[in-house]
């Protein structure tokens, strides 16, 4: 749909739901999630993660889509104009600027991981992983890294897909794309579930992830915890910003947001019970990390009944994922340059896919040729990117959303939007204006600490 401004707008609140849940489903679901509740002692994490997503999550993801509908413009724009109407520092636009930088860097290497994945399901389909020793699985995935055409090939691809649906624009692209992708995605979530009820120790993963063990709640795992609350739902980026610019005046903020948090968080929790009951039934570290996906659960498909097919499945919906998080990362960009400049939207597609896919280049040669190349903080090009994004402009773009709606953006306009009942209202005030910023900053310090 188009609205009067020319701008693109989505079809109905659901398809809103659909697009923003996509962007909030991505890899940090499906391949963090249920590592960092593994590392982090299983249920008391995912207790904590429940209680971040209410208090700090929900709050500031109403925030981001009340900002971004309010002017129904890209980031940088929208805040301009918002610190316009609330009589303050036009200097507050650079919010919005930072939340677009960090999205496309965010992307660069993204992208990198998006290729590993799209390679994997070409490898699980041709049944690579049959009978798959431990040693075998961790040097397949060595020899993926070591490869840099093999990287470039998939990084290509990834790119490719993510440019060609956001080039076709808000309904025709991002809102068909999400359409079939988020469906398809808990459609195959299911399907694996089932999967692992049937082969795997259900029992087991049950117990690991939902029995609380108050023994393992630390500092540590709490800030974790929050952390991945607040980045789950891709908060502070100018995506979900971005994304509300496109809603319709009469769908209810508060409710569509409880809504995409309870999708994505629920996609995260199943995730983890069908990947830990695979994890259990083989005899496999649930604390594995980073590693999980890539290296211990081909080994669980690998030595079941139908694992091929089940492990393709796998990787599908990690693919599907990742790609619905690719193509939110950059559309503040696009609508900045289509808003601001007589540039198309493909063209702006096409010119910004190729830069990505450039510093993707780089990203991709930090794990083989360039693999002593270090850039700042004393690492390679990959984690250079992915310190600087996920410890420093995520956490910074979200607490000074958080700040200027609370402290700086005047409250009739605050209400409007959000069209709260007054204890409500009030309800949000304190988490956005407080609670909020009080997390982050711990979780700010915590990350340039470790």
């Amino acid at each position: 749909m188009i609205n009067k401004t020319g701008r693109g707008t989505w079809a109905n609140r659901w398809t809103f739901i659909l697009a923003t849940t996509g962007s909030a489903i991505g890899l940090g679901n499906i391949w963090k999630l249920p590592y960092m509740i593994g590392v982090n002692g299983g249920s008391a994490f995912v207790l904590i993660y429940i209680l971040s997503i209410l208090l700090v999550g929900i709050p500031l993801l109403m925030t981001e889509v009340m900002l971004g509908r309010r002017m129904q413009k890209n980031p940088m724009d929208a805040m301009r104009d918002l610190a316009k109407e609330s009589n303050t520092s036009p200097a507050w636009r650079y919010i919005g600027a930072m939340g677009m930088l960090t999205g496309v860097l965010i992307l660069c290497f993204y992208s990198v991981v998006g290729g590993w994945v799209l390679s994997y399901v070409s490898q699980a389909a041709q049944s690579s992983f049959t009978n798959i020793t431990g040693t075998e699985s961790s040097s397949h995935f060595d020899a993926l890294l070591a490869s840099p055409l093999t990287l470039l090939f998939w990084h290509t691809i990834f790119i490719m897909i993510t440019m060609t649906i956001v080039a076709r624009g808000v309904t025709a692209g991002l809102e068909k794309a999400n359409n079939f992708l988020i469906p398809s995605l808990f459609a195959i979530l299911l399907v694996l579930l089932g999967y692992s009820m049937s082969v795997g120790d259900m029992a087991a993963s049950a117990t690991f992830m939902f029995t609380p063990d108050f023994s393992k709640i630390t500092a540590t795992a709490a800030l974790n915890a929050l952390g991945h609350a607040f980045f789950s739902l891709s908060i502070g980026m100018g995506s979900i910003m971005v994304y509300g610019s496109y809603l319709q005046r009469d769908a209810s903020i508060a409710r569509t947001s409880i809504y995409i948090a309870i999708a994505d968080s629920l996609l995260g929790l199943f995730a983890g019970l069908a990947i830990y009951a695979l994890v259990f039934a083989n005899q496999l570290e649930p604390g594995a990390g980073p590693g999980l996906i890539f290296q211990t659960l081909p080994i669980a498909f690998g030595h079941m009944p139908w694992g091929n097919f089940f492990g393709t499945l796998f990787f599908i919906l990690v693919a599907f994922a990742a790609a619905t998080s690719a193509m939110s990362l950059v559309e503040p960009t696009i609508a900045w340059v289509v808003e601001n400049t007589k540039v198309s939207r493909k063209l702006a597609a096409t010119g910004l896919g190729l830069l990505i896919w450039v510093v993707g280049v780089a990203v991709l040669l930090s794990f083989n040729i360039w693999q002593d190349v270090k850039v700042a903080f004393g690492l390679g090009i990959f984690d250079t990117l992915d310190k600087l994004t996920s410890t420093i402009m995520l956490p910074l773009g979200g607490l000074l959303m958080a700040i200027f709606a609370g402290h700086f953006m005047q409250k009739q306009y605050s209400q409007q939007e959000l069209n709260l009942k007054k204890s409500s209202y009030q309800l949000w005030r304190l988490a956005n204006s407080f609670i909020a910023p009080i997390a982050i900053i711990a979780v700010f310090i915590l990350l340039l600490t470790s």
